[in-house]
């Protein structure tokens, strides 16, 4: 699909918010992934372009980082942590669950285009595992059965909220907030819950602290210089 006016447009908006053009490259390519689902060529010329870049250097970006597809998603992203906390903790068989309900592997869409799934090395958000995402929203403490149940919702048109963030959506309303994060969702939901502080709570109670970073031109108690 050919690159609109109004597209192109929104890529110059992203440099603007950027000291240097080639900056705004990431979010502009979640940009072009919003439109159809995937980074076209077409979507790559035109943020080479924006960027001030080179077709080839734009698209070392966009085969370098996981996030980006060289296919069409559909209409739900479905991304399954097995890092080493998610996979002790049930993430492999998570993933084997909810593989076997679409019927696809990594990295692969379903027959009808509603889902694709990807087998993810790490969610950042070890403190809930195991974690799936839906659109890169966060599941926490799934099960084979909740991963499959939130599949079973959204393939018949339910409602289904993230567990500390907004109502999912789909994947390009997503994609659209990874390059404009400027949605009105950042309220939604609970980012921050107790089971995340009870670190922070019991080293209060401990009367813990960081040691004081060095002041420059100091040394400690190694006769190394800060």
């Amino acid at each position: 699909m050919p690159i609109s006016d109004t597209t192109r447009d929104q890529l110059q908006e992203l440099v603007a918010r950027y000291p240097r053009p080639r900056s705004a490259l990431m979010p502009m390519l979640h940009l072009v992934q919003s439109l159809e689902g995937e980074v076209t060529s077409e979507g790559i010329a035109a943020c080479a372009e924006a960027a001030g870049v080179s077709a080839a250097e734009a698209t070392a970006v966009a085969s370098f980082y996981t996030m980006y597809k060289r296919k069409p998603v559909g209409k739900h992203h479905i991304g399954v942590c097995t890092n080493t906390m998610c996979g002790l903790l049930g993430g492999d068989e998570v993933y084997a669950a909810v593989s076997e309900r679409l019927g696809v592997g990594h990295d692969e869409p379903t027959a009808d285009g509603e889902f694709w799934l990807e087998r993810i090395e790490c969610q950042a958000a070890c403190t809930h595992a195991p974690v799936m995402t839906v659109d890169w929203e966060y599941m926490d403490d799934v099960t084979p059965t909740s991963a499959v149940d939130v599949i079973d919702r959204l393939a018949r048109g339910e409602e289904v909220r993230s567990t500390r963030g907004p109502v999912i959506r789909d994947f390009r309303a997503s994609e659209h907030s990874l390059a404009f994060p400027e949605d009105g969702l950042a309220a939604e939901g609970t980012p921050v819950d107790e089971k995340m502080l009870v670190g922070l709570r019991l080293a209060r109670e401990l009367g813990m602290a960081a040691p004081d970073a060095p002041v420059a031109g100091t040394t400690n108690d190694a006769g190394q210089e800060g």
